[in-house]
């Protein structure tokens, strides 16, 4: 036995469902980037680190330049997750999400290892700096489209499952 179905009512009620669901995906990628605030934050905290690992400390200060910073990556992050209405699952986490992560982290220490190759001519004064200062800005110029391409595959998965549902 079939029911007969209002072809308006189910359009009405798919949209009904789906309108919340675009504004999750809206709010996730607006809490994707941190805000500006968050990101100059840990730049300047990244471009301190680099710069003081720059000038040829000793080993006890490498040592307690690494721990400062990452005590003040935590206490950001910390502070940052408090501050964040959004919490999704954890299998929003896509490899989008995980390949920006690690693009990110080739680039920026690529980019390092070639600054301190290049300058390896100049005082430790100066090197590292500007070392610190090339890493960073590849950071901050990767830092938004990667955030948003990962952000865009979060989008693109939920509505494939829409589509998967509707197909039932």
């Amino acid at each position: 036995m079939s029911t007969p179905v209002d072809a308006e009512q189910a359009w009405k009620d798919l949209q009904r469902i789906r309108v919340p669901q675009e504004r999750v995906y809206d709010e996730f990628e607006r809490s994707v980037s941190g805000g500006r605030g968050m990101t100059f934050v840990m730049a300047a905290l990244m471009w301190v680190f680099l710069a003081g690992i720059g000038m040829d400390p000793p080993l006890w200060g490498v040592g307690l330049l690494m721990a400062t910073y990452a005590g003040l990556l935590v206490a950001l992050i910390v502070r940052s997750s408090r501050r964040s209405r959004m919490q999704l699952h954890r299998s929003r986490v896509t490899g989008r999400t995980w390949a920006a992560f690690g693009a990110a982290g080739v680039l920026v220490g690529g980019t390092v290892v070639l600054a301190s190759h290049l300058t390896e001519s100049l005082e430790p004064m100066y090197a590292g700096p500007i070392q610190a200062t090339a890493a960073v800005a590849v950071n901050l110029l990767c830092l938004g489209p990667a955030n948003r391409w990962a952000a865009d595959s979060v989008r693109g998965r939920g509505d494939r499952a829409a589509d998967e549902g509707a197909g039932r």
